[in-house]
């Protein structure tokens, strides 16, 4: 085993004071490295955490303007909530028409509203069946992405009572070996045309089939609107239509 030299002394000769300062200043490097990297992390998530306030609140002001504008059914200038603001700009379209092909394509999931309600300038749809066409022309039946959907009617059955509201629902799905497992019904035979746009599949909705009485349908303000959703299109997304098949 071999000793430190011992100084004249008698005392083992002390470090140098270089090496000790050196020593010190890593520790400090360390150490400050760690608390910037904890500020850097906290001032981040600050930021992060004020921008998703501020997108949520930016929805929430955009979605407060789509019910308003639905509810009013005109335009509405810049509205404030809280320190988020909206406007919108409505347009009508297909009003009083007996068919709409929607232009906006439809997600897995995602639904749409076709309105069946009357105004002072249009009539109500009093019929007792509608066609629901949807999927892109060429659209196999068979695939696992091939589009099925789920057609809700919502009807007043007591007409001009909202408080008396029912759904009838009825499904469809081109695809035959999902339908033992999800338990739709088939679709029609066909391709479909509306509102000069063409698709792949059609069903029709008989509204006395689905046990909806006839003094909901057959007079004004009891039909309200057809809601339908889309699902299995994981893929890409599609259009959906609807034709009244009795006339306004």
């Amino acid at each position: 085993m071999r000793y430190l030299p011992k100084s004249q002394s008698g005392q083992v000769p002390r470090l140098d004071s270089g090496q000790a300062l050196l020593l010190v200043l890593l520790s400090m490097a360390v150490v400050l490295t760690i608390v910037l990297s904890i500020l850097s992390r906290t001032i981040t998530d600050i930021a992060v955490t004020t921008r998703e306030e501020e997108a949520l609140r930016a929805f929430s002001a955009a979605e407060a303007g789509v019910e308003q504008a639905l509810i009013v059914g005109t335009d509405i200038g810049t509205t404030t909530i809280g320190d988020a603001a909206f406007s919108a700009d409505v347009s009508g379209f297909a009003s009083g028409t007996q068919e709409f092909a929607n232009p906006v394509a439809l997600a897995s999931g995602e639904s749409l509203l076709f309105n069946l309600v009357c105004n002072a300038q249009y009539p109500c749809f009093t019929g007792s069946q509608f066609r629901i066409c949807w999927g892109k022309p060429g659209t196999p039946s068979g695939d696992a992405t091939t589009p099925a959907v789920e057609i809700s009617t919502f009807y007043a059955f007591t007409p001009g009572n909202l408080g008396t509201m029912r759904i009838a629902r009825a499904t469809a799905d081109p695809n035959a070996t999902r339908r033992s497992t999800n338990n739709f019904s088939a679709n029609d035979a066909g391709t479909c045309t509306t509102g000069n746009e063409s698709f792949a599949f059609q069903k029709t909705v008989d509204l006395a089939a689905l046990s909806v009485p006839a003094g909901s349908y057959g007079v004004q303000n009891g039909l309200q609107f057809a809601k339908v959703r889309i699902f299995y299109n994981t893929d890409i997304a599609h259009e959906a239509g609807i034709m009244g098949i009795r006339t306004y």
